[in-house]
C-alpha cells in the first residue's frame, strides 16, 4: 500500500485524516498518522484498519527521518515555524511534500534542491492561504484568457461563528487560534493599492477603517485590512492592476470593539506584566487607567474610551467580565496580549453544540471589448461539528486532495510552490465543490471607487 505520513494530528487535521481514509480500500493507501501526543494519534485513526498511529518527537532527528523514509509522500500539520526541518528531511530522502502554511523564507531556498530531485513541495494548500488562491486564480485566468485587463482584485476571509451558535454580543468566538486573533494587525503597518494610489493604515487605526460586504442569506459583514496585500501581487500576475486589497472579514461591529482593547493597549505582546500570576481581571484593566483617588475602574474605563454606560461597547466589555476582582489571570510572568487571551476564552470558546462558518468573498473588476465589468466571488462553509469543523474542511480537505493528486501523478510540476496552476487548482475546486465548499459567482456593472462616475 502507498504510504501517507501525517505528521500532526490536531484539530485541523480531522478532516484531512476523514477523506483519505474513506479513500484508502480504492486508493490502497495506508495512514501514518504521527504527533508527540500518541493518544491523540490514535484517535483520529478512528481504529480504521489502513490508519497507524505512531509517537513522533518532530525534536527527535533520528525518530522523524526514520518515519519519513518509510512514507511515499509527507503531510505536515505542524505549526508553520516547524515544517523546515521536516522539509530538509524530505529532500535527503527524495519524498514529496504538502503544507498548508506560508512559504518561509528558509523553504523557498529549498526549491532547487526539489526541482533537482524531482519533488514537490506543495505549499499554502490550506483556506487562507490556499481556497483563497485558487478560487482567485480561477477567475482571474478566465478573464484573462477573454482578454480582459484586470483593474481591481479585493479578497476577504473570516473564521467566524454560525448564525444558530452566535450567542454573545460580540457576534464572535474563537474558531481558530486564539493568539493569532489577539495579535492581528500587528508588526508594522497595513499596506494595499486603491485606485493606482499606494494606501497605508498603521496599527492604532487598523480597526476604524473597514470595508462592508454582504453575503445573501448571511446578511452584512465588515472586513479590516490584512498586513500585507501587495504580497501575492506578482504571484497572481496583477504587477498592473489599480485596486489589490485583502482583508479579514467580522461581523459589523467587532472592529470598533476590538478597537478598544488596542487603544487601552491590552494587545501588546512586547512586554510582561508584574504579578500577572496573581492579578484579577480587575487589577488586568485597572494597570492600563490613569490613578484617580475616587473615580472607580468603570468610570476611568469609560472616559479613556470616551464610551457612556448605555453604549453597546460598554455593554460588549461587561459581557466579558472584565471588572471581576475575584476572577484571577493565574498566568505566570503573562504579556497583556497573554492575558487578554485568556480572558477572551472564558467568554470566546466554542461550546460542544456550537458550529464555526468560514466566508470568502472576492471581487474582480476589469475591462473587456472598452466595457468595465466586476464578478463577486462569494463562498460560506459551515461546520459539522466540534471535530468536522468549517475550518477543518477548508483547511485540511485542499491538503488531502492535492495530496492524492501528487501520487496519482496529477500534479507533476516540481519545485516548492501555491497553488496557483491549473493543474492543481481546477480539479480541486471542483472536488471541494461536493464538500460544500461552492462559490457562487455574480456579474455586475464596475464603479470601483468612483461610484458617481458613468461608464
Amino acid at each position: 500500500m502507498r504510504q501517507i505520513l501525517i505528521i500532526g494530528a490536531g484539530r485541523s487535521a480531522s478532516s484531512l485524516i476523514q477523506y483519505l481514509l474513506n479513500k484508502s480500500e480504492k486508493e490502497n493507501l495506508h495512514l501514518v498518522i504521527g504527533d508527540i501526543a500518541l493518544d491523540l494519534a490514535q484517535k483520529k485513526t478512528n481504529n480504521h484498519p489502513n490508519a497507524t498511529a505512531i509517537a513522533l518527537d518532530i525534536f527527535n532527528a533520528s525518530q522523524r527521518k526514520e518515519a519519513i523514509e518509510k512514507a511515499d509522500i509527507v503531510i505536515s500539520m505542524l505549526p508553520a515555524h516547524l515544517h523546515i526541518e521536516v522539509a530538509r528531511d524530505c529532500i535527503l530522502c527524495k519524498k514529496s511534500l504538502v503544507t498548508a502554511s506560508y512559504v518561509s523564507d528558509a523553504m523557498q531556498e529549498l526549491d532547487a534542491a526539489a526541482k533537482e530531485n524531482d519533488l514537490i513541495f506543495m505549499n499554502e494548500i490550506g483556506l487562507d492561504p490556499g481556497i483563497d488562491h485558487m478560487s482567485a486564480m480561477k477567475v482571474i485566468d478566465e478573464i484573462k484568457e477573454r482578454g480582459g485587463k484586470m483593474l481591481l482584485f479585493e479578497s476577504f476571509c473570516g473564521g467566524l461563528v454560525a448564525p444558530e451558535s452566535d450567542t454573545n454580543r460580540w457576534n464572535y468566538k474563537f474558531t481558530w487560534a486564539p493568539r493569532n486573533v489577539v495579535l492581528a494587525g500587528q508588526g508594522g503597518a497595513a499596506k494595499f493599492i486603491q485606485e493606482g494610489a499606494y494606501k497605508y493604515i498603521p496599527y492604532c487605526n487598523l480597526f476604524r477603517r473597514t470595508e462592508f460586504l454582504e453575503v445573501e442569506g448571511y446578511g452584512r459583514f465588515e472586513a479590516y485590512s490584512n498586513r500585507d496585500s501587495l504580497k501575492y501581487r506578482s504571484v497572481y500576475g496583477l504587477d498592473d492592476v489599480l485596486t489589490l486589497y485583502r482583508g479579514t472579514i467580522r461581523k459589523v461591529g467587532f472592529s470598533k470593539a476590538w478597537n478598544m482593547f488596542v487603544q487601552l493597549g491590552m494587545t501588546d505582546d512586547s512586554y510582561v506584566l508584574e504579578n500577572s500570576e496573581t492579578m484579577s481581571y480587575r487589577q488586568f484593566v485597572n494597570a492600563f487607567l490613569p490613578y484617580h483617588p475616587t473615580d472607580s475602574v468603570e468610570i476611568k474605563t469609560r472616559l479613556i474610551l470616551k464610551i457612556d454606560q448605555d453604549d453597546i461597547m460598554w455593554d460588549k466589555l461587561l459581557e466579558l467580565d472584565l471588572f471581576n476582582d475575584k476572577k484571577i489571570v493565574g498566568l505566570k510572568n503573562a504579556t497583556p496580549a497573554q492575558i487578554l487571551e485568556k480572558i477572551l476564552s472564558d467568554s470566546w470558546t466554542l461550546q460542544p453544540e456550537d458550529k464555526d462558518m468560514i466566508v470568502m468573498y472576492h471581487k474582480f473588476g476589469y475591462e473587456l471589448n472598452g466595457v468595465k465589468q466586476q464578478i463577486d466571488s462569494k463562498m460560506v462553509c459551515i461546520g459539522d461539528d466540534q471535530t468536522y469543523t468549517a475550518m477543518s474542511k477548508t483547511v485540511g480537505l485542499p491538503v488531502a486532495m492535492a495530496t492524492l493528486q501528487i501520487l496519482n501523478g496529477k500534479i507533476t510540476t516540481p519545485g516548492v510552490q501555491l497553488p496557483i496552476n491549473k493543474e492543481v487548482y481546477l480539479p480541486i475546486l471542483k472536488e471541494l465543490e461536493e464538500y460544500g465548499v461552492v462559490f457562487k459567482e455574480q456579474t455586475m456593472p464596475y464603479f470601483g471607487y468612483k461610484p458617481d462616475a458613468v461608464f
